[in-house]
């Protein structure tokens, strides 16, 4: 009798929790997949020494890309890169059966070109005027340094200030306006209008979204913006190389060759040769080179030009206007010379087919960092493991859903973001055959900006002609009790140096999440126990919320 009574009980209570369980959308199920152990779990891996910093082409980056293949066929998405190669068989040579057809694999393959800089490195400042010429001659490593280029160049080339190379429709401002620079030499300098004036016109209008309390570190992000994507401006000007100078800074910090470990910036010298990575393009203009110069190479290139470079930057902090001009008179001979090598490098690719196989929406995050530089190692937990792991988690919550969404959804860990948004840029070209909806970027989502009270505070940047991003995001913080204090960007077509901008450059919509703008960005103590975990839970619970209502409704 009692066993009876305990059998009927279970049956009631298994039918209760099934009843609840039932009771439960399928969103919501997907919801609960997205859990701290998940996220935990996966970045301690990728942030990990083992990754070696994830630089792109190397075996860390190679060991990463095999890790997050590995956890897409663990969560059940399909392989969505190439097909694999394979070389006919011996036997089938000789008259065989057949073998089998190529299977799809998780990665997409492409080659780019390793360079770094040869023996040769020149670089004059040649003033003329109606009584003839002078040239100065400058050492390499004591005066300058360059980067970039695909191959060895020299030319006598004119030079032109460009302000801080920046062309802002919105905001009504054009450093380019009126200027030809293709075959150029231009000057720039580096931050952005204002960045040391807070109570300028010019920082008003231009300020980025990080801590009001740090005047250096904003500076920092804005020259992040305008540095990663290698120039993309330089290059669709014609621009043959960009001179950045920030006025009375020292580069010959990162020059020298026997300290150990450089206090300024946490961690090593990097006295170590540093190698660039570029798609091949068929057009040599492609690819700009970079000097960075000395004060006394400045000094010498506007000498006798009445201009000075601390009172450009007051000028277009007061006024909010460029102040670009040529610089009469003056020319930059040089000659470099290049080594280079070709390097297979991976984006990892995995596919939710939908019932639409055709229309597709693209979450990505880029896996690579920084690698290893005099011995230590960039694990770069925050840029970009943990937006990486957003990617791999928010995989997971859609399988857990047991649903075929209406769209098929396209998770993608790009390669080489760091070398110029290459990977995700590569991926915009070669899409295969799907129609790309919109894309979902994750950029740095586990760490605060400095100041106090950054645990709830984060930024989506967003294309501003698709506002059901917006009204998705809002919604699902307040529905779902997330309580992030979120700041909207908003722009018809958002820029900027993350994966998001290839996307939006081409005209497809995007929206971006954003964590915060730590002190640690790019430097060696970008590590694990720094992580805000809530924070980052957060932030992966509302893009999940958001593709899952993208991936099945119509809104586009």
């Amino acid at each position: 009798m009692k066993m009876k009574k305990l059998l009927l009980i279970s049956a009631v209570l298994f039918l209760g929790l099934s009843t609840i369980q039932a009771q439960k959308s399928a969103k919501d199920i997907g919801f609960e997949a997205v859990n701290m152990a998940t996220i935990q779990g996966q970045l301690e891996f990728l942030a990990s020494d083992w990754t070696q910093g994830r630089e792109t082409g190397t075996d860390g980056a190679y060991m990463a890309a095999d890790y997050i293949a590995s956890m897409f066929k663990v969560w059940g998405l399909s392989p969505g890169g190439d097909m694999e190669q394979r070389r006919m068989s011996r036997s089938f040579r000789r008259g065989g059966p057949p073998p089998a057809a190529p299977k799809r694999t998780y990665f997409q393959y492409f080659n780019l070109v390793e360079t770094y800089p040869g023996e040769t490195q020149e670089f004059s400042v040649v003033t003329k005027n109606e009584e003839g010429f002078q040239s100065i001659d400058f050492n390499y490593k004591t005066d300058f340094t360059i980067s970039g280029g695909s191959t060895g160049m020299a030319g006598e080339v004119p030079v032109v200030f460009v302000g801080y190379g920046l062309k802002d429709d919105d905001k009504g401002y054009d450093d380019f306006k009126g200027l030809d620079l293709k075959g150029k030499i231009v000057v720039k300098l580096s931050g952005f209008p204002g960045h040391k004036a807070p109570d300028s016109k010019a920082y008003a209008k231009f300020k980025p979204e990080v801590a009001e309390e740090d005047i250096s570190n904003r500076a920092r992000y804005m020259r992040m913006y305008g540095r990663r994507g290698g120039f993309a401006w330089a290059r669709e000007r014609g621009v043959l190389a960009v001179i950045s100078v920030n006025p009375n800074s020292d580069p010959t910090s990162q020059w020298v060759t026997n300290l150990p470990v450089n206090a300024e910036i946490n961690g090593p010298a990097r006295s170590s040769v540093r190698k660039s990575l570029r798609r091949m393009g068929n057009d040599l203009g492609q690819a700009s080179i970079n000097f960075t110069i000395t004060q006394r190479v400045v000094n010498e290139l506007v000498s006798g030009l009445d201009i000075n470079f601390d009172d450009l930057e007051k000028k277009i902090a007061e006024s909010g206007k460029p102040a670009s001009r040529v610089l009469e008179g003056k020319f930059i001979k040089f000659k470099t010379t290049i080594h280079s090598s070709m390097v297979r490098v991976r984006n990892v690719i995995g596919v939710l087919e939908g019932k639409d196989t055709t229309n597709a929406i693209v979450i990505g995050g880029h896996y690579d960092h920084l690698g290893v530089r005099d011995g230590w190692v960039y694990n770069g937990a925050d840029d970009n493991a943990s937006g990486t792991v957003g990617v791999m988690t928010i995989a997971k919550a859609m399988m857990a859903t047991g649903e075929k969404p209406e769209k098929t959804i396209i998770f993608s860990a790009w390669t080489g973001e760091e070398k110029g948004l290459i990977g995700s840029g590569y991926f915009v070209d070669h899409h295969y055959d799907y129609n790309i909806l919109c894309n979902l970027n994750y950029d740095m989502i586990s760490r605060n900006s400095p100041g106090e009270d950054q645990d709830k505070k984060i930024s989506m940047t967003f294309t501003s002609t698709t506002p059901i991003f917006k009204e998705l995001a809002e919604k699902h913080n307040a529905d779902y009790e997330l309580d992030l204090d979120i700041n909207f960007k908003g722009s018809p077509q958002p820029g900027g140096g993350s994966d998001h901008a290839p996307f939006a450059k081409a005209g497809i919509p995007v929206f971006y999440f954003m964590a915060g703008f730590p002190p640690e960005y790019h430097q060696p103590g970008d590590h694990l126990e720094l992580v805000k975990w809530d924070k980052m839970l957060k932030i992966v619970k509302l893009g999940y919320l958001n593709i899952y209502e993208l991936a099945n409704q119509d809104w586009k």
